[in-house]
């Protein structure tokens, strides 16, 4: 490992811009969905499609809600017809969650909408430069870790 490198500002600015970027991609996906679900809808919808059938303290662990947040966030789903509400056969008290096949559509439409508008953008790119880009952000990851993120509240978006 080489001596280490104290970033410059205008490097942590690159890496400030390409967040802003990102999260950008990200929030201009929910955009499709005309106002059917609100972003923390969605955050919960992604964690559903990472954990399936789950009881709904799980789903406020992963998201680092209280339960009745949960609860709040579930009803309105189930109204809507994107979250399907259960119970586990082993407690009649533990609620589960999962998506319903609407729900499933939702989510494949909102990340299908992504990989196409960064497929878009990347293919502005000349080749030589995405494959640095490509090679710089996978090294950024190892340097990062995955640990980084793993205790994060909530799925951290594709």
């Amino acid at each position: 490992m080489s001596a280490a490198h104290q970033p410059t500002d205008p490097e942590i600015n690159a890496f400030q811009t390409a967040t802003r970027d990102l999260i950008g991609v990200a929030l201009h996906s929910l955009e499709i969905l005309d106002g059917e679900v609100s972003l923390p809808q969605f955050r919960m919808m992604l964690a559903l499609n990472d954990l399936g059938c789950v009881a709904s303290s799980r789903v406020a662990e992963a998201l680092g809600l209280g339960a009745s947040s949960v609860t709040r966030l579930a009803d309105r789903l189930h109204a809507s017809g994107h979250v399907l509400r259960g119970e586990d056969p082993r407690s009649r008290s533990v609620v589960t969650l999962e998506l319903s096949p609407h729900g499933h559509d939702v989510v494949d439409k909102v990340l299908d909408w992504r990989h196409r508008e960064l497929s878009r953008i990347l293919s502005r790119l000349a080749p030589g430069e995405l494959a640095q880009t490509v090679a710089g952000l996978e090294h950024f990851h190892q340097v990062v870790g995955e640990e980084y993120t793993a205790d994060l509240h909530g799925p951290v978006p594709l």
